[in-house]
C-alpha cells in the first residue's frame, strides 16, 4: 500500500468515525436527559406518596409531626422585632409554643434627618464638620427583650398537600425594657474640642435647639447608662401556614401585642410617658418540623 493509498483510506474513514462520535453522543445525551426526567418523576411520584402517608395518618388521629421551630421578623406599627419560636405538638389542632423576642419601638411622630454642615473655629483653623443623622427630640431608645408562652391552635386548612393551614395564636410573658439615652452631640464653645455629648436631661433647652445640633453621637453613648424596666405582653395573631405537611415551615402572621410596664417610658421628649403600648404586626416566620 502506497502513501497515497493510505492517506485516502484515512480521509474516507474520518468523516466515518465522526458521525459514529456524533451519534454516540446525541444518544447518550438523550438517554442521560431521560434519565434525569424519569428521577423527577420518581422523585415526584415519592413526595406525593409521603403527604398522601401524612394526611391518612393525621386522618387516624395520630400526630405527624412532634416539634417545629422558626425564625422570624415583625413589622410593627411602633417599630421592628425579631424572634426565635418552639413549639411542641400536643394535639393535631393544639401546639405549645414558647418564643424569645428581641425589638425596639419607635414614637410615630419620630423623624430621622441630616444636620446641616457646621463651620468650627480652632485657633489658626477652621473645620467644617458633618455629623451623624439624628432625630430631632428623641429623649431615649426604647428596646425590650420578651420570653413567653402561648399555644397556636389550627381553625381551618384549605386543600390538601400543600394547602393553608390557619392557625390561632395566643399567650404572653415576661418583658424587660432597656431604655437607654440618647445623645447628640452639639457646638459647645466653653470645650476645648468645641463640641459636647449631651442627652436630654442635661440640658433640656440646648438639646432641643436645633441651630447647634451637629449630629447624633452614635449608637455606643450611653449604652452604660441605660435602665431596666420589666413588664409584661401579651400576643394574640393569625398563621397562615403554606404547606402543612412539609418539614419545612414557612408563615405568614398578623396580630396585635400588648405591653405594659412597671415605669412610664419617654421616647420622644414632646411626647407624655407612657407604660402600656400597644401595636398590630405583619411578620413572616421561617423554620422546619419533625
Amino acid at each position: 500500500m502506497t502513501v497515497k493509498h493510505f492517506i485516502l483510506i484515512l480521509i474516507l474513514l474520518i468523516p466515518t468515525f465522526l458521525l459514529a462520535q456524533t451519534d454516540f453522543i446525541i444518544k447518550d445525551s438523550i438517554n442521560n436527559r431521560v434519565s434525569a426526567s424519569s428521577k423527577r418523576r420518581q422523585k415526584a411520584k415519592e413526595k406525593k406518596a409521603h403527604m398522601d402517608k401524612l394526611i391518612a395518618e393525621e386522618e387516624e388521629g395520630a400526630l405527624v409531626f412532634r416539634k417545629q421551630w422558626g425564625l422570624g421578623i415583625k413589622l410593627n406599627t411602633d417599630g421592628t422585632s425579631l424572634f426565635f419560636e418552639h413549639g411542641k405538638y400536643k394535639t393535631i389542632k393544639r401546639t405549645n409554643l414558647w418564643w424569645i423576642e428581641l425589638s425596639e419601638k419607635k414614637a410615630r411622630n419620630q423623624q430621622k434627618q441630616s444636620p446641616q454642615p457646621t463651620q468650627i473655629d480652632y485657633p489658626g483653623v477652621s473645620i467644617v464638620s458633618v455629623g451623624n443623622d439624628y432625630v430631632y427630640g428623641k429623649e431615649n431608645n426604647f428596646y425590650q427583650l420578651k420570653v413567653g408562652l402561648g399555644r397556636q391552635f389550627r381553625i381551618g386548612s384549605k386543600g390538601t398537600n400543600n394547602g393553608v393551614a390557619v392557625s390561632a395564636i395566643v399567650g404572653g410573658g415576661v418583658t424587660l425594657g432597656l431604655v437607654k439615652p440618647y445623645f447628640l452631640e452639639i457646638y459647645d464653645s466653653t470645650s476645648s474640642t468645641g463640641t459636647t455629648d449631651i442627652k436630654y436631661d442635661n440640658n433640656p433647652a440646648a438639646f432641643l435647639e436645633p441651630n447647634i445640633i451637629l449630629g447624633s453621637s452614635g449608637f455606643a453613648k450611653g449604652l452604660y447608662s441605660t435602665k431596666v424596666v420589666p413588664g409584661l405582653h401579651a400576643r394574640g395573631s393569625l398563621r397562615f401556614d403554606y404547606g402543612k405537611y412539609r418539614e419545612t415551615l414557612s408563615a405568614l402572621e398578623v396580630g396585635f401585642n400588648a405591653d405594659f410596664y412597671s415605669d412610664r417610658i419617654a421616647i420622644m421628649a414632646m411626647n407624655p410617658k407612657e407604660n402600656l403600648f400597644l401595636n398590630v404586626y405583619v411578620g413572616i416566620v421561617f423554620g422546619g418540623r419533625h
